[in-house]
């Protein structure tokens, strides 16, 4: 499994051996088995996961446990019920593996350290956040003003992956349609 630090970082920032060993001594590696459950709702999301391989799901469910899909987190990207970890409290979603992953862990008191003794990995982590955040406002006006067609086309030409990897039953409940729909869309391709 790639180290943390290149996963992440990459070739963008430059980090001594040390440094390097610091930061992946932060990460814990888990593979998860398709359809586990790494978080339930009402529960505290105390970690954030780095996909290295597969795809996990950040979704709600409803009072009669009808789902809907919040965000999709795909290999070498990092995510977590965020207001729950940032705030450390019960969170209204779950994160769920879609497949057998390979994930890694970071706790909130190693992502406070990280943060603290590198300042480039603060920058790096609010810059990650500035872009899921304008993803999601994009994605919300989207299911707001456009319709199923138009999502699904949108979906087709920046995420192509989702509707390759994914179930239709997730690619629908992420496009807010019916698997009716969908298989409508897909079919005047």
């Amino acid at each position: 499994m790639q180290s943390a630090a290149q996963t992440l970082f990459g070739e963008v920032f430059q980090f001594s051996s040390e440094e390097e060993q610091v930061i992946n001594s932060c990460f814990k590696s888990l593979t998860t088995e398709k359809n586990e459950i790494l978080l339930q709702k009402g529960t505290v999301a105390r970690h954030m996961y780095l996909v290295v391989k597969g795809c996990l799901r950040v979704y709600l469910t409803d009072e009669v446990n009808n789902e809907s899909t919040r965000f999709l987190i795909f290999e070498n990207q990092l995510g977590t019920a965020f207001p729950s970890f940032i705030l450390q409290q019960p969170s209204s979603a779950s994160i769920q593996s879609l497949g057998v992953s390979e994930v890694l862990t970071l706790s909130y008191e190693d992502r406070e350290k990280l943060m603290q003794v590198f300042p480039i990995i603060e920058t790096s982590f609010r810059r990650g956040i500035e872009i899921d955040y304008i993803n999601a406002i994009q994605r919300i006006e989207g299911l707001i003003t456009l319709d199923a067609k138009t999502r699904y086309q949108e979906l087709l030409k920046k995420s192509p992956h989702i509707v390759q990897k994914l179930p239709s039953r997730i690619v629908a409940d992420y496009l807010g349609i019916s698997q009716e729909t969908l298989s409508r869309l897909k079919s005047k391709r």
